[in-house]
């Protein structure tokens, strides 16, 4: 028995498994407009102007322009041109392209390139954040000034990076795509089929028929009203505080998770700035903060921020003041404090005056706290509080910005 389980043992196939590890690079490019070359010459050897971060395979990088040179030994004579590794990072392999454009049209480029030779020793290696490659002796300056590259006083440098990357070859492993979310489609048809309805809504004559459970699960506003009242379980609510299409707009969202398109909806601009509170939008977000339904609100906060003017401005505060809609009011202000002049000569503002005087308060403090970020000074504060304190004619000179 013990020897025939020995050959069994020997004779089970084993399968075979096997991988495959790829290296290859992850490119991106960036172009970088130097204007003004002539203002920058002088600036001093070493010094340099930096491109915009950009990010090619996981890491930061910016192009360095030297006009007067890297070089100390070089007394200014040429440019140099660098790429840096601009984020922390050890040890990056990367294959670079430097390209200042002939602007002539004559597509005589001068490039210097890793990519279309071989490398003896590879990739070149950054060690460490703030590591280059590059050359300091990129162009000898005096045949830059005079050559197709320089035009309106502008250069125009392309670069390429290629992030040296090792990866297991995706191409042999099975992948099961998986489809967005549907979730809300399925509680839409719940909601339009009217399939186990157990409450039904009275919103001036017009029925709405719907489900508590997922109200409640949505709205803890509803919650409260349907499982900690100890009233007798209602079957029929009448409500009173909105409008039949807001309160369908409120179950479309709840049962769908999505704001209503609506015609109306998208009428809700800036040619309404002096009626915000009367937009379809605005009456959601009422609706929002009354049923407790957060997400919604921020919907309709990100909605009217689009539109906020100097015209809309101060009567989109005192909405988003009443409906807690924090996010819309912090954006009011920033808006408001940048533009205070135009704002103060504004009807908005009077019905501001009028309305919500104790949002004036916060419009000042908002303006402080950006011109602290400015200037230690208080002079102009002290002007803004003399701005808001006037109850009489803002269109006068005393609003107008000095001019020195």
């Amino acid at each position: 028995m013990r020897s025939e389980s020995v050959i069994n043992e020997r004779n089970l196939q084993i399968s075979p498994t096997s991988s495959r590890s790829v290296t290859e690079t992850v490119n991106g490019s960036h172009k970088f407009v130097i204007q003004g070359y002539s203002l920058a010459k002088g600036m001093g050897i070493g010094k340099h102007i930096a491109s915009e971060n950009f990010t090619v395979g996981g890491y930061q990088w910016a192009i360095y322009f030297y006009p007067d040179g890297k070089n100390p030994e070089d007394n200014s004579s040429y440019v140099s041109v660098f790429i840096a590794l601009a984020s922390e990072g050890t040890d990056v392999r990367a294959l670079f392209e430097l390209t200042l454009v002939d602007q002539s049209g004559k597509e005589k480029h001068k490039v210097h390139s890793h990519f279309d030779r071989s490398l003896e020793s590879g990739p070149y290696t950054l060690k460490y954040r703030g590591s280059m490659w590059g050359y300091k002796r990129f162009f000898r300056r005096a045949m830059l000034e005079t050559s197709d590259f320089l035009k309106d006083d502008c250069l125009k440098i392309n670069c390429t990076v290629g992030v040296v990357v090792s990866k297991v070859d995706p191409s042999r492993l099975p992948s099961i795509v998986v489809p967005e979310s549907d979730i809300g489609s399925h509680f839409g048809m719940l909601l339009d089929n009217k399939d186990g309805s157990d409450i039904v809504f009275d919103v001036s004559g017009e029925k709405f028929h719907a489900h508590k459970l997922v109200l409640a699960a949505r709205s803890p506003a509803l919650r409260a009203e349907f499982f900690d009242d100890l009233e007798e379980n209602k079957q029929e609510i009448v409500v009173t505080e909105l409008e039949p299409k807001v309160f369908k707009a409120m179950l479309h969202f709840i049962y769908r998770d999505t704001l209503v398109e609506d015609e109306e909806l998208l009428a809700s601009s800036s040619s309404c700035e002096f009626s915000v509170s009367d937009t379809l939008i605005a009456k959601i977000l009422a609706a929002a903060d009354k049923y407790g339904l957060i997400r919604l609100r921020l919907m309709c906060e990100s909605y009217l921020c689009k539109d906020i003017s100097i015209g809309s401005v101060a009567r989109m505060l005192a909405l988003a003041d009443r409906y807690q809609a924090a996010e819309l009011k912090a954006a009011c202000l920033k808006f408001a404090a940048e533009n205070l002049a135009a704002i103060m000569r504004s009807d908005g503002f009077e019905y501001l005056k009028e309305n919500c005087p104790a949002l004036q308060s916060e419009i000042l403090k908002t303006v402080a706290g950006c011109e602290e970020e400015c200037s230690s000074g208080g002079g102009k504060s002290r002007s803004v509080w003399a701005q808001l304190s006037d109850r009489g004619d803002t269109s006068g000179r005393r609003v107008r910005q000095r001019t020195t």
